[in-house]
């Protein structure tokens, strides 16, 4: 594949050191001092982009590539307030989007489990549950996009919470998301259920940006000449 980057930070620079290894062309590369050229790119040029800025910028780059009619990937988070809009604009132009919270195939799986268990404990009275997510200092979004699907996820599948609150609540229907921010941490989560007997623990833990970068790649393949609006459990049949 022909691939357009948007944003070279951290997880751009895995993505194209990762796609170039496995035969993939990075045919361009969009940072801060050159996005505005975005709007130029043609659909001769490239055949997906992969989008990992900030959230205050994934709509705009998500909307452009729409427009120019390329592929798109998106793994900023922090924008899905957003996205009912963003779906509509796909649509309506007739474009293609896959967009996660988290391209780790490894945490999509942990999704599942964690689906399963909560509905495992909405018959055992007796656990409060919690979660609690750590990512390195320079992500901007607190709680992470991942640390929200899993919230949402638990209170969806346990009808013991109505909603989730970032840290503490003294309302028991309230499931309480920790959020850290330390030193260079890849990204940790933990869904912890506690009672006066014992503790449950499920926790996945990215060990580098590698795994990110392989379910991005993969989800660029998979849109690759598609229209139509994605997501992880549509690459791995989930």
């Amino acid at each position: 594949m022909k691939l357009a980057l948007i944003g070279y930070g951290k997880m751009g620079k895995e993505i194209a050191e990762m796609a170039t290894s496995l035969g993939h062309e990075i045919a361009c590369i969009f940072d801060v001092d050159n996005i505005d050229s975005l709007k130029n790119l043609k659909p001769s040029a490239v055949d997906v982009a992969i989008e990992f800025t900030r959230p205050d910028t994934a709509p705009v780059n998500i909307k452009t590539c729409i427009d120019a009619g390329i592929p798109v990937v998106c793994g900023s988070t922090g924008w899905h307030h957003q996205l009912d809009e963003i779906e509509t604009y796909c649509q309506e132009k007739n474009g293609c989007l896959f967009y996660a919270s988290n391209f780790s195939i490894g945490m999509n799986i942990f999704f599942e489990i964690n689906k399963k268990l909560a509905k495992l404990m909405e018959g055992s009275d007796g656990y409060n549950a919690r979660i609690e997510e750590t990512h390195h200092i320079h992500k901007l979004d607190q709680p992470s996009g991942t640390a929200v699907v899993l919230a949402n996820q638990l209170v969806g599948n346990n009808k013991h919470f109505v909603k989730w609150v970032l840290n503490n609540s003294q309302d028991i229907s309230d499931l309480p998301v920790y959020s850290f921010r330390k030193g260079e941490v890849t990204g940790d989560h933990k869904i912890m259920w506690e009672s006066n007997c014992d503790t449950i623990e499920i926790s996945h833990s990215a060990k580098n940006r590698k795994g990110f970068a392989i379910g991005a790649i993969r989800a660029a393949a998979f849109i690759a000449g598609k229209t139509g609006i994605y997501q992880m459990k549509d690459l791995l049949n989930i």
